[in-house]
């Protein structure tokens, strides 16, 4: 009997995920999951013995006091999230990628106005869940017929359960492209799934027979019975060895085997061994002799130098792991640092046959394909991702997140221009996944978006907590001809050369210096314009000037500027006074500017006091001794 396994055959990726997410927290205390982390009786019984509960319902979640709650790979209605934050429990989300994507899907279409189609078993945690997102008119169909029941002149957003299957789908949708409904049709089906279902169909023409392997809860199971026994009567759906038959297939020729997402790979091969008649061990020896490229595979450590890794993968011959191919920072590994006998390393064959008779493997390059997994759902998410810049290039950085490249351009490093991006190299930044298009090799991250947003944050706290009059301290970030622009921590004011004192300013770059700290009076706020003063109410100089300089007082000040007609004598930072030509001397002199300079000290005696005016009258000539005014 010719037994044939399909490629796709068990746990895809967001169930592995979902999976290894729950047996490494099982090590932990108080651990439950929300539902079973999967439709497979057999890995909930296993992860029940580790002291991993399931939790049926609500009022079983509502009833904790304390422990960690997994939120399954079918994902969950958002009031769940709510409910286990809180009730302050440990959350740890499981949720398949591609479910949690359908969850933003129809919560964005609802919080549109759109009422939402879902294609699928309404009664499937799945589907629950995506309704649990829903925050308008939802309806939930398998067949086409069901459309008539739905008012397409709303708007309106159709999604289907990941594991629906991929045929229905389309004629559904066909049937609604023909009616001409303009509403917003999204393809949710896995890839994962629409393979498996395809290879399934494919296979299932060209045998007399067909196994499908899966938990009778499995919906994605289900689809692969209905599919494969379309196309070949005589199709059976276990799952487990034990409720096979082999009888049944003495007299067939070609067998099939294809199984659920669901369904480990212990259990496929404990089938796929009984059916071609060898031992579970034989089986096993089998798949680790025959190798090859661009195969994972799992081995022992059995040597390592500082450049190399040598394992043990059950081959003929030991794969190699050099120092290239484990890390992309190669030049800075010593491998004895890193591993050491006896450990077990997954690795990826590059080349079965490096030209000596051994397999040449490669770590870096598994990991990134792990990295583009874990980059993938940060993109779906929009999570903000940390990492150490691994290059500094002409156009921008390339950090690495599990050793998976991605590339910020200069553009999108900063909220302003950089001119040199040195200053970054090694600097653990945050950046965000703003295109990801891995086939293309073109994984774009995007840091300014970060800054712009955290600037506006602060931008409106600072807007909030402002006002006309107040003081407040600031950074000068930088300083013209005409004024300082001061960082206020969110925002920046103007400061203008005429605010910047009660007297004059000539220059202010000889006033101040970027990074000088000031504290500063907001003046005036226009919109997000913010003008600041240094000119502080209570230092104002004519406060007490009525005092200093009333008519008769002998005052002493510098000559600031001439004009034809007068000096004016600066008295102290902020007040000026006037000196007419004709009170300088008791001759006649023609301009100040004659027995005058500026910078040149004078005493004279006010001889007029204008308060509201802001003017005051100086005259030299009134201190010249009496009897050379009776000579004159």
């Amino acid at each position: 009997m010719e037994v044939i396994l399909v490629k796709t055959a068990g746990f895809c990726f967001g169930v592995k995920r979902a999976v290894d997410t729950v047996y490494q927290e099982a090590k932990k205390d108080h651990v439950y999951t929300y539902g079973p982390i999967i439709h497979n009786e057999h890995v909930v019984k296993d992860l029940e013995k580790k002291g991993v509960r399931v939790l049926h319902s609500r009022e079983e979640l509502s009833n904790l006091s304390e422990g960690i709650v997994i939120i399954r790979s079918h994902g969950v209605p958002k009031e769940i999230y709510e409910l286990i934050e809180n009730k302050g429990l440990t959350l740890v989300d499981a949720t398949c990628p591609f479910v949690r994507k359908i969850h933003k899907i129809v919560h964005a279409a609802g919080e549109n106005g759109k009422q939402i189609i879902i294609i699928g078993s309404a009664e499937h945690p799945e589907v629950e869940g995506i309704r649990g997102w829903c925050t308008g008119e939802v309806h939930v169909i398998t067949e086409a017929s069901q459309l008539d029941q739905i008012d397409f002149k709303k708007p309106t957003c159709l999604v289907s359960q990941t594991t629906f299957n991929y045929k229905k789908f389309k004629d559904i949708v066909e049937i609604i492209n023909k009616k001409g409904y303009d509403i917003e049709v999204c393809n949710t089906i896995c890839n994962a799934t629409e393979e498996r279902q395809l290879e399934a169909k494919s296979i299932a023409k060209d045998v007399d027979a067909m196994v499908v392997i899966g938990d009778k809860h499995s919906s994605n199971s289900q689809k692969l019975f209905e599919i494969s026994k379309n196309e070949c009567e005589n199709t059976f759906f276990v799952q487990t060895l034990r409720d096979l038959d082999l009888k049944l297939f003495e007299s067939t020729g070609k067998v099939g085997i294809t199984a659920g997402a669901s369904t480990p790979q212990k259990i496929i091969k404990e089938v796929h061994a009984s059916m071609t008649e060898k031992s579970f061990e034989q089986l096993l020896e089998e798949s680790l002799v025959t190798i090859h490229n661009g195969e994972v595979v799992e081995g022992t450590v059995i040597d390592v130098k500082p450049d190399e890794i040598i394992l043990n993968i059950g081959y003929k011959a030991d794969g190699i792991l050099t120092r290239n191919e484990y890390s992309n920072d190669s030049a800075n590994v010593d491998l004895t640092t890193v591993a050491k006998v006896g450990d077990t390393m997954e690795t990826k064959v590059l080349k079965v046959n490096d030209g000596e008779g051994q397999v040449l493997l490669t770590y870096k390059r598994l990991a990134a394909e792990k990295g583009n997994k874990r980059l993938e759902e940060a993109y779906e998410n929009k999570e903000v991702l940390k990492a150490p810049v691994a290059q500094v290039l002409d156009g921008g950085l390339s950090v690495l997140i599990e050793e998976a490249r991605v590339f910020i351009p200069a553009s999108l490093v900063s909220d302003s221009y950089e001119r040199d991006l040195k200053k970054y190299e090694g600097q653990e930044i945050e950046f965000v996944i703003s295109e990801f298009n891995p086939r293309k090799r073109r994984v774009i991250g995007d840091r300014k978006q970060l800054l712009v947003a955290a600037k506006k944050e602060k931008q409106k706290e600072l807007f909030e907590k402002i006002e006309v009059g107040m003081k407040i301290d600031g950074v000068v970030k930088n300083v013209t001809d005409f004024g300082a622009f001061i960082d206020l921590g969110g925002a920046d004011g103007l400061l203008h050369i005429s605010e910047m004192s009660w007297g004059r300013v000539e220059n202010p770059k000889k006033v101040f210096n970027i990074g000088d700290k000031v504290t500063v009076l907001i003046k005036d706020i226009q919109g997000e314009k913010i003008a600041l003063s240094l000119k502080f109410p209570e230092e104002n100089p004519w406060l007490k000037a009525e005092e200093k300089y009333k008519v008769g007082n002998e005052v002493t000040g510098k000559v600031a500027r001439m004009t034809d007609f007068g000096a004016f004598i600066e008295l102290e930072s902020g007040i000026d006074a006037l000196l007419h030509v004709s009170q300088i001397a008791k001759e006649h002199i023609e301009k100040p500017s004659d027995v005058l300079s500026v910078g040149q000290e004078i005493t004279a005696k006010v001889v007029d006091f204008k308060k509201d005016e802001k003017k005051i009258s100086l005259s030299m000539k009134a201190l010249l001794p009496a009897e050379e005014k009776t000579e004159e």
